[in-house]
């Protein structure tokens, strides 16, 4: 069980992470890299919203304590 819960923080970790960079270049906050398609497009913001509350409930599945 353990294994699985380290995967799941791990897997829910990267998801928050690449979820939020999607939100910072969506928004054009984040502008890296130059060449990329994603840049100030509103549907990556909301696309990387999404994929970020979906890592923080991985990472909340895996941190939760079971009786």
């Amino acid at each position: 069980m353990a294994i699985a819960r380290t995967v799941l923080l791990i897997l829910g970790i990267l998801c928050l992470a690449m979820g939020l960079l999607w939100v910072g270049q969506g928004l054009g906050i984040i502008m890296w890299p130059a060449s990329s398609f994603m840049l100030a497009e509103r549907q990556w913001a909301v696309n990387g919203a999404v994929l970020a509350a979906v890592g923080a409930g991985l990472v909340w599945l895996a941190r939760r304590k079971r009786a």
